[in-house]
């Protein structure tokens, strides 16, 4: 059955459809070997041949949604450049290509999902669909009230607004406190960015939650499959479709 191009190179886990349809404009996209630029375009994915940069595009025979308790010491890509280990050391037991849904920092720890799913992916990563990310926090030094309520109420770095939804005291070891964070979303080192613009130095940063799901006990280094119950969750959170097909 043909479907639109965009839509084939989602289910291949490729990218979002909104990404795809940026590689087709952009001539990134060929069927049968004729570059196409139309967004219309539709092709059958098990008769037609198509590439994106010249990478023939294979739609997985199975969905999979794995959830990673990333350990400090990794890089959240597929390859990395400098040669420093990522993420994928973890899953080279698994033939199906999966790809990390956005990124956590080297030294930063917690859950990552990975998936072959394009549309899935961009559900947890858009802002517009509202999946809030949580984050537990080791600071050193003891923040006051209103050091706190600057977190929330909001913090201007190069004329960019960082806040946080909520900020809450968790407990304070000695001299460092641990505090829980939800963000709206993840920009490039935010949480090391807000604590440094108060003059506090983050000494540990978890993700806890993404959305409606939580790490839990999975150990560092540990990951497992989400649920079908889970996957529902998320496209229900995001205003999608609860129905999940694996």
């Amino acid at each position: 059955m043909k479907q639109r191009l965009q839509k084939i190179i989602a289910q291949a886990g490729i990218a979002s459809r909104r990404a795809a349809e940026k590689m087709i404009e952009q001539g990134r996209v060929s069927l049968n070997g004729i570059t196409v630029t139309r967004l219309g375009t539709t092709a059958d994915p098990w008769c037609d041949r198509v590439e994106v940069d010249g990478t023939p595009v294979h739609i997985p025979s199975a969905k999979l949604y794995i959830m990673l308790h990333k350990p400090p010491g990794c890089v959240t890509t597929v390859q990395d450049p400098e040669g420093r280990p990522t993420v994928m050391k973890f899953f080279e037991d698994i033939s199906e290509r999966i790809y990390p849904v956005g990124r956590l920092d080297y030294d930063t720890e917690g859950l990552l999902v990975l998936t072959n799913d394009g549309e899935f992916a961009h559900l947890l990563m858009h802002p517009r669909f509202g999946l809030h990310r949580t984050y537990a926090v080791k600071v050193h030094g003891m923040l006051s009230r209103t050091d706190i309520d600057r977190l929330s109420t909001g913090i201007r770095m190069n004329g960019v607004p960082m806040t946080a939804q909520s900020v809450t005291l968790i407990r304070t070891t000695g001299k460092n406190t641990w505090l829980e964070l939800i963000l709206g979303e993840g920009r490039n080192h935010q949480i090391k960015k807000m604590f440094e613009a108060i003059g506090y130095r983050t000494m540990r940063i978890i993700r806890v939650g993404f959305g409606p799901l939580q790490l839990g006990t999975l150990p560092p280094g540990s990951w497992r499959r989400l649920t079908k119950q889970e996957v529902s969750k998320v496209k229900a959170a995001a205003g999608a479709s609860p129905i999940v097909r694996r």
